[in-house]
């Protein structure tokens, strides 16, 4: 019987929890997995005690940093001690970029010499491209989700990486068909930040939207760790809503949506990888504003990114917006043909992560975490 593989593993927001727990479940399936580090729900479902509440390390944005500056630092310093500590076969740093940075420095600076890798690819193709070299020293391999990624990081001189798709292709069957009506669904983000930015134009759109006739009710998937706050948020809101935070009544709403408003993030892939019509949104602090004008990003959600075309509708915003935000998912509920252009859109979508580029073809994420973790002395 094969000796039980010690991973250490690191997720700092839902979104990465989601990632973490599905790649570890398929690592179990190969070899026995003793798990440390930080996580979320996701991961505890799958045998980890997270060495503190994962929600500590959920922040975006100058502001929200800074705020938190103290902390994230005594955090960042009791995680690299633990995964020292623990002597790991293999480290997993997944998505949380500036942290998983930093604490991949820490652990280089204290002697560990195994293998660690990054699962997420950080946006170097939009954001700051002079990064990519500077992750060589810190990361064996970074694990992208997205297909382009890989030629994009090759070209930008940063360490090899490989496609190796998103669970949500598994966890989320295409739709054969939008239903004619349905729920709208709210999707205000996981980060405390975000949540505070954006719930009351959710709000404001489901009182405009509450009588629409193919609007059948409002639900409001999110995390365990928000789920209390939602709630309680919701409950004077003149439209009921339905907070909901079990993975599986999530998929279940998926799949009679008739369509979304979703802060920008990894939810707008989830989102269209099940075929539903949305609209994005994201209110940005003052940081975030300069660096998008000095960057000149094209696109900020995740399928008009890999396409590379405008398919899904993005209000970005300086200061919330409620009319601005009800006209544009009006125009996906109402608008001719619409919704079923980014039905077509999401189609495309679909195939392309199913098989990824022809310079980068999709592969299994457990496998290169494996084939890493038996080529290393760990804490050489």
């Amino acid at each position: 019987m094969a000796a039980d593989l010690k991973l250490f593993i690191l997720a700092g927001e839902a979104s990465g929890d989601r990632l973490a727990a599905a790649l570890v479940h398929e690592m179990k399936l190969r070899q026995p997995v003793r798990l440390s580090g930080v996580g979320g729900s996701e991961l505890a479902g799958e045998g980890l005690r997270s060495l503190f509440p994962m929600e500590e390390l959920s922040v975006m944005g100058f502001s929200d940093v800074a705020k938190r500056l103290p902390r994230l630092y005594w955090r960042l310093g009791q995680a690299a001690r633990a995964a020292l500590r623990e002597r790991p076969d293999v480290v997993v740093l997944v998505d949380s970029q500036v942290f998983s940075a930093e604490l991949a420095k820490r652990l280089r600076r204290g002697g560990y010499r195994g293998a660690i890798l990054l699962y997420v690819a950080p946006a170097v193709w939009a954001w700051r491209p002079e990064r990519a070299p500077k992750l060589m020293p810190l990361f064996d391999e970074v694990l992208s989700i997205l297909p382009f990624e890989p030629a994009a990081m090759e070209r930008l001189g940063g360490p090899r990486t490989t496609y190796v798709g998103h669970p949500a292709l598994a966890r989320l069957p295409f739709r054969p068909a939008i239903p004619e009506r349905g729920p709208l669904l709210l999707l205000p983000g996981s980060r405390d930040g975000e949540i505070s930015r954006t719930l009351g134009m959710m709000r404001d759109t489901a009182l405009a939207l509450r009588d629409h006739p193919r609007v059948t009710s409002f639900i409001l998937p999110t995390t365990p760790a928000q789920a209390a706050r939602l709630r309680e948020a919701t409950t004077s809101w003149p439209v009921p809503v339905e907070v909901l935070a079990d993975d599986a009544a999530k998929r279940r709403a998926f799949g009679a949506a008739i369509a979304a408003i979703a802060v920008t993030g990894t939810v707008t892939l989830e989102l269209a990888l099940a075929d539903v019509p949305m609209a994005t949104t994201y209110v940005a602090d003052a940081g975030q504003v300069r660096r998008f004008f000095k960057y000149e990003v094209k696109f900020v959600s995740l399928p008009n990114i890999i396409l590379d075309r405008p398919v899904v509708p993005e209000v970005l915003l300086a200061a919330p917006d409620a009319p601005k935000l009800i006209e544009t998912i009006r125009r996906v509920l109402d608008g001719q043909g619409v919704a079923a252009a980014q039905v077509a859109a999401f189609a495309e979508l679909r195939a392309l992560m199913e098989k990824g580029a022809p310079e980068a073809p999709l592969q299994s994420a457990a496998e290169r975490v494996l084939a890493h973790a038996g080529n290393t002395t760990p804490g050489r």
